[in-house]
Formats: C-alpha cells, structure tokens, sequence
C-alpha cells in the first residue's frame, strides 16, 4: 500500500472523508446541502441571468474565474474546494460551464443521458458540480439521476428510452446546495411546473493529476468504507449488480493504489492469471 500523501492546500481540513469517497464511487454522486450562503444564493440569480462569460477549454482552475467574482467565490468555499480537491485533486482544467434556467411551466423533460459517454476510461473520471441557488421542489423538476449507473457504459443517449427506473433519484434540495456527479451518472434535467423558474449552473473539471489518495484517508479503515462500496441499487437484478460491484472494486483498487481490495472475491477471481508451469 501506498502511504497517504499529505495535503497542504488550502482545502485541506475540509477533504472528504474515505466514507464520502467510497458513497460517490458506488452512487456515482455526492451531494453538499445548503453549503453556499443565504446572501450568495440570492446573489446569483442576477448573476445566472445575465450569464457567466466562457472559459476556454483547457484553462487551469486557478486562471478560469477571474478573482472576487462570483463563480470564484462559490468555487472558493471550503467545502466545495475540498470536494474539488478530493475528486480530481489540485489545479484541475475547466472542461466547460453552462447555466440552465428552466422558466416556470417550462421546458421538456431531458431524456435520460450521460455527458460526453465517450469516455469510457475506467480508471479516471472527469467531475461535474452542479449548483442550485434556490430550494428545488418537487414541483420545480430538478435533475433526475439513477444512482450507481455511473460504471454501465451506454451510448449518449442510449438510456432515453426509459422513463423511469426503480430506485432514480429526483433532486429535491434547500437553496445552496451543491452536488457532483461523475461524469458517466445517467441524468436528466426535468419540467418545471412550478410558478418559479429554477436556476442551476454547472461545471466540468477534468483532473490534471493521478486521481489517487486525493482525500482524507484518515478513515480508510473504517467498516463503512466496504458497506457503501457494497451497495445494492434497485434498478437492477441482483445478479447484474455484480458487475456494479466488480467495477466499483477495480476504481477504488486505483483510487487507493490497494490493488488486493475486494468484495466478495470476486476481482480476485477474475484477475487470476496463473504462470507457474505444471509438475512434470
């Protein structure tokens, strides 16, 4: 096992713990309720509608936003900049942002999608924070995703087909809420048919660093590190839910550098690769 490198950023004492790590690798997602201020969130309505200006892609988070501004600032919250650092580590590349505002009683459905399922690396990921300024009911739509489908490869738009499955989750939150999803999470932004038009603003991060022991790993012993890498998720069968398990052993082997983690032996069996030759 590797030693666990120590981190000397700013977000240091705010890193997400082994637990958090293990949730996101299994759901797919990380959720962060009510860490934006009450005086941010009702700053950034005016701020979404007159739009957030375009970075580059490619531009080193450090130079994307310029300073005081109000993506900076958001971005610059311990706790948001912990996660940030904990998932895809210091200093990572803008991908891209978008703001999405859904008018009341407006919009489709998304059909449900992953972003850019192209990329099909199983040992890396790219992060997506999502941003909701106001409290989200039920009424107002929200992002709908399907917990730990993260790891099943589809085409795009391949998932667009289903309405809904069993165990979707459809984002209800308070106002300043923050969640990152990885960037394989089916989802999909819903209507509002509420009589307030919902804001969200995201952002894609893509890591510039070996996405491994980025986080607190204080706790990596801890019990509950194998029940949530352990989860069942009910949109599918027990028996398919192995190969869910089986790729969430082989990212958190590389998440971790502990390349003898398993459940249930089932990576263990599998990566069995004999070369002693047979007794004559």
């Amino acid at each position: 096992m590797e030693e666990t490198a120590k981190n000397t950023s700013g977000a240091g004492k705010h890193l997400l713990s082994s637990v958090k790590m293990a949730r996101f690798v299994a759901r797919g997602a990380l959720r962060l309720d009510a860490v934006v201020p009450p005086e941010m969130n009702a700053e950034a309505r005016g701020v979404l509608a007159a739009g957030v200006p375009d970075v580059p892609y490619g531009t080193p988070l450090s130079k994307a936003y310029d300073q005081g501004s109000f993506v900076a600032r958001l971005l610059e919250l311990p706790q948001v900049a912990g996660a940030v650092h904990s998932l895809v580590g210091p200093e990572p590349t803008i991908d891209h942002h978008a703001v999405h505002i859904r008018e009341p009683h407006g919009g489709e459905a998304q059909p449900l999608h992953a972003d850019a399922i192209i990329d099909v690396r199983p040992d890396a990921f790219d992060v997506q924070l999502m941003y909701y300024p106001q409290e989200v009911t039920l009424e107002m739509g929200g992002t709908l995703s399907v917990p730990g489908s993260h790891l099943r490869h589809t085409n795009e738009s391949d998932t667009g087909r289903y309405q809904n499955l069993r165990g979707q989750d459809r984002l209800v939150c308070p106002a300043g809420t923050v969640v990152f999803l990885h960037h394989g999470l089916w989802h999909g932004g819903r209507r509002n048919d509420s009589d307030v038009a919902r804001y969200m603003f995201k952002v894609r991060f893509n890591p510039q660093v070996r996405q491994r022991r980025l986080w607190d790993t204080s706790d990596l012993d801890d019990p509950q590190v194998r029940r949530e890498l352990d989860a069942h998720f009910p949109w599918y069968e027990q028996a398919t839910g192995r190969l869910e398990r089986y790729n969430r052993v082989m990212l958190w082997r590389e998440l971790t550098g502990d390349d003898t983690f398993d459940l249930d032996h089932w990576v263990t069996r599998v990566a069995n690769r004999p070369h002693q030759e047979p007794a004559a």
